[in-house]
């Protein structure tokens, strides 16, 4: 198994390898004491040690022979010094029991992950900033709570060029960030300071591109299929993207032609008009959490894995997205609504 971090190669094989017995002592081994874990709704923030009889604990129980496998890998430092691992990949099994009220398929079941370590002097994990893509498990099971997306919803790919381990590169790894940071920054400018053309969309992303979304949005295709399937309704909705950047923390890493974001929350936006995911124009400020991955190729971006923390999202509007699913959910769990 490649290993970008020595600390992390225990846990990273042990929820490979199916292996629940080997995960608390490579949560020892790999985590620092009091390490925090910042998840997804509706885990939220937990302690390291909790991880085990919590989130991965409960999913095994519903995927008995749950694995963890990787198609992205980099290690990388951030702006402030700090050294970050990022990993994407998925996590698949067989869908035997109820999961977070989801009821099972029987099936093979599989779910989107993007996870970020940052690492302490000392080697070990010091926080973790972690999206699964849960909405992806509740369409697969047929109780999809959500408006429809405008994007594909399929099984997301891992990288086109199959390189996603390291080690890469190391020169070529500041090149790609500072691509990438300057798409973010270019990207910025529109609507405010004007159409899409400020963007300079042509400058940083190839022709095929691919803008992997996460499940409620989905994937598009090229610049036109990004735009009309995830920005256009985006900013639509939202046109002050860019206005509170005092108000949230980009950790930036790259390695050889991979960059990864994460940020808790890296988003502050105002919802003021209708057309993103059906929500309505409350003037509410919303914040989000959105970790990506992006692969260059050729000096121009030709894929880029989103994960946004689609719950938290919806709950932030008051929405129960997991009450809705229920009622879905109850029939095919052999019971009424009302239970």
């Amino acid at each position: 198994m490649p290993v970008n971090h020595p600390a992390l190669a225990d846990f990273r094989r042990a929820l490979r390898d199916s292996a629940p017995d080997t995960w608390s002592s490579a949560i020892d081994q790999s985590f620092a004491p009091g390490a925090v874990v910042r998840m997804c709704a509706p885990f939220g923030e937990i302690d390291a040690s909790e991880l085990r009889e919590g989130p991965l604990g409960s999913l095994a129980v519903a995927w008995p022979d749950m694995e963890r496998r990787e198609h992205i890998v980099i290690d990388g430092t951030d702006d402030f010094g700090n050294r970050w691992v990022g990993c994407g990949g998925y996590y698949c099994g067989t869908f035997v029991k109820p999961w977070l009220g989801i009821p099972p398929t029987g099936h093979v079941a599989h779910m989107r992950y993007h996870e970020f370590f940052r690492m302490n002097e000392d080697g070990q994990v010091a926080e973790v900033q972690a999206l699964w893509d849960i909405p992806e498990v509740m369409l697969q099971a047929g109780v999809w709570p959500l408006a429809p997306a405008l994007g594909r919803e399929w099984h997301v790919p891992g990288p086109a060029s199959q390189d996603g381990f390291g080690p890469h590169d190391a020169v070529e790894s500041e090149v790609s960030r500072q691509h990438v940071i300057a798409m973010l920054t270019a990207m910025k400018r529109h609507p405010s300071e004007g159409g899409p053309e400020v963007m300079e969309m042509d400058r940083f992303w190839h022709p095929k591109m691919m803008w992997y979304g996460p499940s409620g949005i989905g994937t598009g295709r090229g610049i036109a299929g990004f735009r009309q399937h995830h920005q256009i309704p985006f900013l639509a909705g939202m046109p002050d993207r860019g206005s509170y950047v005092d108000e949230i923390i980009y950790h930036f890493m790259a390695e050889g032609s991979y960059v990864g974001v994460t940020g808790w929350p890296n988003m502050v936006q105002t919802l003021s008009q209708g057309g993103w995911l059906g929500l309505p124009p409350t003037g509410q400020k919303l914040t989000m959490r959105s970790l990506d991955f992006w692969r260059l190729e050729n000096g121009l971006i030709r894929e880029n894995w989103v994960l946004v923390d689609m719950l938290d999202v919806y709950d932030q509007k008051g929405i129960d997205d997991y009450a809705r699913m229920r009622e879905r959910a109850a029939p095919m769990l052999g019971r009424s609504s009302a239970n």
